[in-house]
């Protein structure tokens, strides 16, 4: 028994499709519900999948343009999927997509495993394939990390669920939505065919016979006996990207580049516009001399260091400035919702951190009820997370008031934008020996430009002011922050 693959109608403007990538190779055995091909039109992208088992002979290669109904392959001879239950052989196809048996019970050799984008949160839709980690085809162990998945948040890694074969099905660069199949794990050997090379033969003309017509959906079907060929239908080929699409390379000119933006940079510049357009932000500035907190921590850095095992940096200090500040001045710790005021009772301070893919805003949670060491220690957790592109969606969600420190990179003063829905955000800056007037007289200190960027519809100049002296008079005296003045 023979059955065709055709190229299926896309709507009534669209005449053609480009064969843009083979999934299976030819001569390969495939089964019922596996993909065979991405197809490209001038409007959208789709996944036929195998209607019936059997072995695949590729008509169409590569690159080439088709008229829609040309038969592009065919599938011959149907081979029969063995049944879930039934021991695997050496004659099984080893890339049946059979069901996952239960989860006590270790994968079957020759079993195929799904490796699929995950869920990252209910405002994350898609994800970008940052990086593969294996290389298709590599035999690979069970926990080994296969891809880092970047979206418009965070990056996460996603581990080997079994040792096996990997077949890469959506190349470094794409972005796919959640739960889409991005490779796929053979348990055991590497199949002999994995390394061919695909021989398409010359196109073929459209023929008025029994289509093989298959719809795209999430993931294969279980493995059947063949059956006869459905009647040819059409239908309308999803508006997202295809999977496997190859990203957009960066095109030059010699003087310029241009390159797709990142998920990440995307979002970030979306927040930015965002903050901009729905709050009246207003930016008020003042200093501090940051004599008394340099002094404490070269005073008891050995000893912080050797009892807590982390090191006693400025941030802690702002920290609690900034909470001591915020129940002083509780009118900055709340934010507008539509036409209602929420008062927020809690202090999980947002702490800026840059990143290669751009900057990120982690929160420590309850900072009112940890000591320095525990702020310390959460900030750094977070920067070698942020590191490892391991930072969680929970830990970037919930936060009341945001602190930037520009002073590490040498910022001498600037204006921040506010982190929505929040009211307020504190913008450190670089230390400066300056000239100051102590006493009647001119001495040199170093000095710290404070800026506090705040959302004017809820939060008037006088508090404002108010607020950023009380961090300035905190980080000034460190002893008021130790005794909670």
């Amino acid at each position: 028994m023979s059955l065709e693959v055709k190229v299926p109608a896309a709507g009534e403007s669209i005449t053609s499709a480009n064969v843009a990538r083979w999934h299976k190779q030819n001569g390969e055995t495939v089964r019922k519900g596996e993909v065979l091909v991405t197809l490209e039109t001038d409007k959208v992208s789709s996944e036929l999948e195998a209607a019936a088992d059997g072995v695949l002979t590729i008509l169409v290669g590569e690159g080439e343009e088709v008229a829609i109904g040309t038969v592009i392959a065919k599938l011959e001879g149907g081979a029969v999927a063995q049944p879930a239950a039934a021991p695997s052989s050496s004659a099984s196809a080893p890339d049946a997509p059979t069901p996952l048996p239960a989860a006590a019970a270790a994968p079957a050799t020759g079993q195929v495993i799904d490796v699929k984008v995950p869920a990252a949160g209910e405002s994350i839709t898609s994800a970008n394939v940052g990086r593969w980690h294996k290389g298709d085809g590599s035999a690979i162990t069970k926990g080994e990390v296969l891809v880092t998945l970047e979206t418009d948040k965070v990056s996460s890694e996603l581990e080997a669920e079994a040792s096996g074969t990997l077949q890469i099905l959506v190349p470094e660069g794409n972005e796919v939505a959640i739960g889409t199949v991005v490779a796929r794990i053979t348990v055991g050997a590497a199949p002999a065919a994995a390394t061919a090379a695909p021989a398409p033969a010359p196109v073929a003309t459209p023929a008025p016979s029994t289509a093989a017509v298959v719809k795209s959906t999430p993931a294969p079907v279980p493995a059947a006996a063949p059956v006869e060929a459905p009647a040819p239908r059409t239908f309308e080929l999803p508006a997202a990207p295809a999977s496997s699409q190859p990203a957009a390379a960066p095109v030059s000119d010699g003087r310029t580049t241009r390159k797709k933006m990142s998920m990440m940079r995307r979002k970030i510049a979306t927040h930015l516009v965002n903050a901009q357009q729905t709050a009246a932000i207003l930016t008020t500035f003042n200093e501090a001399d940051m004599s008394a907190v340099m002094d404490l921590r070269k005073a008891v850095q050995e000893d912080f260091l050797k009892k807590h095992g982390v090191k006693l940096g400025f941030m802690s200090f702002f920290v609690k400035a900034v909470v001591q500040a915020l129940k002083d001045v509780p009118q900055v710790n709340g934010m507008i919702d539509g036409q209602d005021i929420i008062e927020n009772h809690f202090y999980d301070i947002g702490v800026a951190i840059g990143t290669e893919k751009g900057l990120i805003v982690p929160v420590i949670r309850d900072a009112d009820k940890k000591s320095f060491a525990q702020i310390e220690q959460d900030i750094l957790d977070y920067a070698k997370k942020a590191k490892e592109g391991k930072i969680a969606i929970e830990d970037l969600q919930g936060g009341v008031f945001t602190i930037s420190n520009g002073g590490t990179y040498g910022s001498l003063l600037s204006t921040p934008i506010l982190n929505p829905p929040q009211s307020g955000i504190l913008g450190m800056h670089t230390i400066q020996q300056r000239p100051m007037a102590v006493n009647n007289q001119v001495v040199i200190r170093p000095m710290m430009y404070l800026a506090l960027s705040y959302d004017h519809r809820l939060v008037d100049g006088k508090e404002a002011v108010t607020f950023l002296i009380r961090i300035k008079e905190g980080i000034e005296n460190p002893t008021r922050l130790l005794l909670e003045m």
